[in-house]
């Protein structure tokens, strides 16, 4: 169960298709920089040159976000309702996607990372109801985000500062965002060489 090296990539990151989403292959991919990602059959696994990524002392928060976050809108878990998130994740609507990456095979897999403590999620609730979230695998000191959703309006962004704000308290050092998203990239989040990204992950292992 190996994967081949990750400078074979596709120009778009393509590495490898195939295998399975066993927890032991999900954890080998993880600790090596890849990530799956397809919307049918055969499993694709990806690792891009550069990656978009995080590090939580670069979190930048807007005014408009700090006075969202400042009233008290939401309150915040973490893995208090796993299921409930990647369902939220699932279901949400993807704009120019059809569908969601997220099939049956993929909720139960991360629900068992999540079970077998790699795979955490972050909830953001308004008056006692889930609103948004996301979740990852945490693997040493570096946090791989996976994906987020948001009923109401600013819950997923909201959910996700907490929780980079919960990252940098626990000494994370890096957060994986994988792909380039303006989302993302308004907190703070940009590329690195997939090189030093992957000196990182071995050196927080």
């Amino acid at each position: 169960m190996i994967f081949p090296p990750v400078d074979l990539a596709e120009p778009d990151g393509l590495l490898a298709y195939g295998g399975d989403l066993s927890p032991d292959r999900l954890l080998l991919a993880y600790s090596e920089g890849i990530f799956p990602w397809y919307n049918e059959p055969p499993i694709l696994w990806w690792c891009p040159d550069p990656r978009f990524v995080l590090f939580p002392d670069e979190l930048k928060i807007s005014a408009s976000m700090k006075q969202v976050l400042k009233k008290g809108l939401f309150t915040f878990t973490i893995n208090k309702d796993f299921r409930g998130v990647i369902r939220g994740c699932k279901d949400s609507p993807r704009p120019g996607q059809d569908g969601t990456w997220i099939t049956p095979d993929v909720e139960k897999a991360y629900t068992a990372l999540h079970e077998a403590g790699y795979a955490h999620s972050i909830e953001c609730w308004q008056h006692d109801k889930l609103v948004g979230g996301f979740y990852g695998v945490q693997i040493g000191d570096c946090f791989f985000g996976e994906s987020m959703f948001a009923r109401v309006s600013n819950a997923s962004k909201a959910a996700f500062i907490t929780f980079v704000k919960y990252a940098a308290e626990q000494g994370l050092e890096m957060i994986d965002c994988q792909v380039y998203t303006a989302h993302l990239a308004s907190l703070g989040a940009r590329m690195i060489a997939r090189e030093d990204f992957l000196g990182i992950i071995k050196k927080s292992q």
